[in-house]
């Protein structure tokens, strides 16, 4: 069932999206080779605790931390380690949420670690997600359909001759992390339900620059490409509002 929020709630939905993309902000001056994934855990734990507000992901059907840290090849859901040591090149993403009086936000980005070059394809693929992000963000008004988003992820991915990461994707959001409707990164336009003023979705295109098959890995969180390839991952909250959108984790 999709759950329209109401303006109250879109208030505190407000307030949880701006502490999640602060936090965000705090890891990302953090991010630096020799630092380890479970150091930015504790950044974004002390960020989200300093707010008076609680992370969505600790505890969330088991998991042991603040957020994820995914590195080269693992495309989501990995757990921060004292033992993952972050190396010049690296290509890093940070997922990360926070619930303030009981609304959540979840947001996510993709950087290079260090101040080394990365290759020109490694550049593509971070630059086209965050664009397939854009571009997604853009479709979603009043009148469109759910999947709209989805096709102007695809497009932008298929221009570039990606991968689209097909086993996940967004996500209605609110009181919980995931509610309906589940958003799937491909498709055609013009499908769906109906987007309607009060809706709450997160976007989150994840793309490869290999196949589109993936693996779970023995600790049964960390998804990682099937093929090894380098996969990257840009994620937003956003309300549609009765004359487009609103991005509730926008940073800076």
């Amino acid at each position: 069932m999709i759950i329209r929020k109401s303006s109250p709630e879109l208030e505190k939905m407000r307030r949880a999206g701006r502490i999640t993309a602060g936090a965000i902000e705090a890891m990302l001056e953090a991010v630096a080779p020799g630092v380890t994934t479970a150091d930015l855990d504790a950044v974004a734990a002390r960020y989200i605790a300093g707010c008076g507000a609680t992370p969505s992901f600790m505890g969330y059907r088991g998991f042991p931390a603040t957020i994820c840290a995914s590195v080269n090849e693992e495309i989501v859901h990995g757990i921060p380690s004292a033992r993952r040591v972050l190396r010049d090149g690296d290509l890093l993403s940070l997922d990360c949420g926070a619930v303030w009086d009981g609304f959540q936000g979840d947001s996510a980005i993709t950087v290079f670690v260090g101040g080394t070059a990365p290759s020109s394809e490694a550049e593509m693929l971070v630059k086209t997600t965050e664009a397939a992000l854009d571009a997604a963000i853009a479709v979603i008004r009043p009148g469109g359909r759910l999947s709209d988003i989805g096709h102007a992820i695809e497009g932008l991915a298929d221009a570039s001759r990606l991968g689209i990461v097909r086993e996940y994707g967004g996500h209605g959001i609110g009181r919980a992390m995931h509610e309906d409707p589940f958003i799937q990164n491909w498709g055609p336009a013009g499908r769906g339900p109906a987007l309607k003023p009060g809706l709450v979705v997160a976007i989150e295109p994840m793309l490869t620059l290999g196949g589109d098959e993936t693996r779970l890995l023995g600790d049964n969180w960390t998804v990682v490409t099937a093929d090894g390839s380098l996969s990257a991952h840009f994620e937003h909250t956003i309300a549609v509002t009765d004359d487009g959108h609103e991005v509730l984790t926008a940073r800076g």
